[in-house]
């Protein structure tokens, strides 16, 4: 909502401009009336709708028409003060002020214009005939007040209507000639419903309409009002109720019948709560709240965060085959004003046999969005309504930032739950197909993949010691001359090279000792390929000796032409290399630390399909 409000009286000479304000002011009708009225200030506090609130008189005698113009510019609204006893006057409304006014504002943000017939006490008639047409021809006129300045008629409701026109203006919401809500609205209005559909069954139960309302108004419905409300839908449609619950058509009905009765505050409050502005768009303030991330510090969802998603995916999960279908994705991002999902995504998480993002995909592509770009992630629980449902101040309490690594490193321990892991190799050394086995998919799978729907990142679960972390893999162009910090700075590094290819290992050979023979980033040689023959690479060391003399790992050996799902075990020892960088050296050589951690993730990752099938029985 607006900050302030500021007011312009515009008119004829001595149809009353100056007289409505100081009657305003004091209570009572002035006995000398000056040329023009100071401009004065109403603070907050006493102001229906506890905004601070400027009004300003215009006198044609004291000011230039400059001054005119550029108080025309300042206003928020526009009183246009006609004497309702001077046809001159009334006249003068469609033949000057309003041609002036809207000369002097763009046509795209129009003020809002409030006719205000003063000295209703020196007529018995209304003038009300007369502007209704003149209301009808200007979509900018909000409404008309009659009132008399002398006998203080209407003085406080004119100052109220002016600043309800700013903070609630009908412009966005209603168009008067079609008696119905404008397009823009209804698109508004009906993510707010979909939100507020926990169960996404298309109507508001009794529960979700309680929970709407206290969202907005702070304040349950008594089980009377609810069943008033939707008798009152029920007289005016067929399917506004169904169910014993308010459908869309009917939740929609709701705000034009609001509106129709001038009740614009009840449908801009619950805009405003949903995060929209004046021109009905959602604020940046809204999607994008300001979240500090230091140097060297990562961001992962919280506990919170996870529960919202899992409780969205279940509500448009419709078959309970814990997958979504093209179909099923589409519902739940109906709520967006573009898909945020491309194909390549199906591509970058785990996906069922149909290519359908499994639920631990899902979980996965927003724990990747989450880490490579938290201001999107953001932006689309913001459009999921995350911190309306879980009332929080903003989805920034959805976020975790963690510490700096240097602290990790010192403390040789981590909290964190997502670790990266960049894989560089020549061209065609196997770097794809490294991806995708790690999600599960053998070489078979991977050729149905399209081209144009490949993806440079992976993202999965893995075990270590019995607990459940996500390593993010990421495919770095082969491009020597122009890999950047972003490329290099990673938790562990994958070398990979083709065994069967004589010129591949020198590309991992050279970027290794380029950028990471004195690095503290642990570092894997891959031996890609591995179901093919090997040969010798055109190297002066073998890549076991090369190995041996910088005290890596031997080259490990992997291929995902197999017939069953690809082994986690390498991904696995990654993650673990990932988390303990100070054992990289050391204790990682042994491989009965291997062999622990591997027998750990198979335990673990049994235990957690146990689990998760359990969880699957109860939903």
């Amino acid at each position: 909502m607006r900050k302030d409000v500021r007011i312009l009286l515009v008119g004829e000479p001595k149809v009353g401009k100056t007289s409505l304000i100081m009657s305003l002011v004091s209570e009572e009708f002035p006995d000398e009336v000056p040329l023009r009225a100071e401009e004065i200030t109403i603070p907050a506090d006493v102001t229906p709708e506890r905004v601070p609130t400027h009004i300003v008189d215009y006198s044609e005698a004291e000011q230039s028409e400059e001054q005119l113009y550029q108080e025309i510019s300042k206003a928020n609204v526009i009183c246009i003060v006609y004497s309702v006893n001077n046809k001159k006057s009334i006249e003068k409304v469609t033949s000057h002020w309003i041609p002036l006014i809207n000369d002097r504002t763009d046509k795209d943000s129009r003020v809002p214009l409030i006719l205000v017939g003063n000295k209703s006490d020196l007529v018995e008639h209304s003038s009300m005939e007369t502007i209704l047409p003149i209301m009808n021809q200007y979509q900018d006129i909000e409404t008309c007040v009659e009132c008399s300045a002398k006998n203080l008629k209407n003085i406080s409701e004119l100052f109220y209507y002016a600043q309800k026109a700013v903070l609630h203006p009908t412009g966005p919401l209603y168009c008067p000639e079609e008696k119905e809500l404008k397009a823009s609205c209804i698109k508004a209005l009906t993510r707010i419903f979909k939100v507020s559909d926990l169960d996404n069954d298309g109507i508001l139960n009794d529960n979700e309409l309680n929970f709407f309302q206290k969202t907005c108004f702070n304040t349950p419905l008594a089980p009377q009002a609810l069943e008033d409300v939707k008798n009152v839908v029920r007289r005016n449609m067929t399917d506004g109720v169904k169910d014993n619950g308010l459908t869309l058509k009917g939740f929609l009905f709701l705000h034009t019948l609001f509106i129709q009765r001038g009740r614009h505050e009840t449908t801009w409050t619950v805009l405003r709560r949903f995060g929209y502005d004046d021109d009905l768009e959602l604020t940046q303030e809204y999607l994008f709240p300001l979240i500090k991330i230091p140097a060297d510090c990562t961001t992962e969802l919280n506990h919170n965060a996870y529960l919202f998603l899992q409780s969205v995916f279940d509500k448009h999960d419709k078959d309970r085959d814990c997958a979504l279908s093209p179909e099923e994705v589409k519902d739940l991002f109906k709520v967006f004003p573009y898909m945020p999902w491309g194909p390549d995504v199906n591509n970058t998480v785990c996906t069922n046999d149909d290519g359908w993002i499994t639920y631990q995909g899902y979980l996965s592509q927003w724990t990747l969005t989450t880490y490579l770009d938290v201001q999107r992630s953001l932006e689309y629980l913001g459009y999921l309504g995350y911190s309306i449902i879980y009332e929080q101040e903003s989805q920034a309490a959805a976020i975790t930032v963690t510490r700096n690594k240097r602290i990790d490193l010192q403390k040789k321990q981590t909290q964190r739950s997502v670790f990266r892991c960049n894989v560089l190799g020549a061209r065609d050394s196997g770097k794809s197909g490294f991806l995708q086995a790690f999600l599960g998919r053998n070489l078979q799978r991977q050729r149905r993949i399209r081209e144009e729907h490949k993806s440079l990142y992976a993202m999965s679960t893995t075990y270590v010691y019995g607990q459940e972390k996500y390593l993010l893999l990421h495919e770095v162009m082969p491009d020597f001359d122009f890999l950047s910090e972003v490329d290099l700075a990673c938790d562990v590094v994958c070398l990979v090279y083709d065994v069967n290819n004589p010129s591949s290992f020198e590309y991992c050979a050279k970027v290794y000792k380029q950028h990471f023979i004195d690095s503290k980033t642990p570092c894997v040689l891959i031996a890609a390929k591995s179901d093919l023959h090997e040969v010798r690479q055109h190297y002066g060391l073998s890549p076991h000796d090369f190995c041996r003399k910088h005290k890596l790992q031997p080259p490990q050996p992997f291929t995902c032409n197999t017939t069953e799902v690809p082994s986690k075990d390498l991904y696995t020892r990654l993650t673990t290399m990932a988390m303990y960088p100070h054992m990289a050296q050391a204790d990682l050589k042994n491989s009965t630390f291997w062999l622990r951690a591997s027998v750990g993730a198979t335990v673990f990752a049994v235990l957690g399909f146990a689990m998760y099938r359990a969880l699957l029985k109860t939903r």
